[in-house]
């Protein structure tokens, strides 16, 4: 994983497409600009879904480990003041 501080662990095994995505976006507003959240995920929509809200919400995806059992996690930084894409 990325060497970076995790600020927040997020663990959502056993939830399925679109909630990681929405508990990630609420996550990410709980830490500071600079700030890291982690995600846990089984769901294998994630493995597009989370890179693709960080590319639109312009967050910087840090990391991506997918293990061969056990749930994929992601290392999210936090970017941007407002998650929604707006502000700065």
């Amino acid at each position: 994983m990325s060497e970076a501080t995790v600020d927040v662990t997020l663990d959502c095994t056993g939830q399925r497409c679109p909630l990681p995505v929405i508990k990630l976006a609420q996550a990410i507003l709980s830490v500071p600009v600079g700030g890291v959240v982690r995600l846990l995920a089984d769901d294998p929509a994630a493995l597009a879904d989370v890179p693709a809200w960080c590319r639109m919400r312009d967050q910087e995806l840090l990391a991506v480990d997918r293990p061969d059992d056990g749930p994929a996690t992601f290392d999210v930084r936090r970017r941007r003041r407002s998650a929604t894409g707006a502000g700065s």
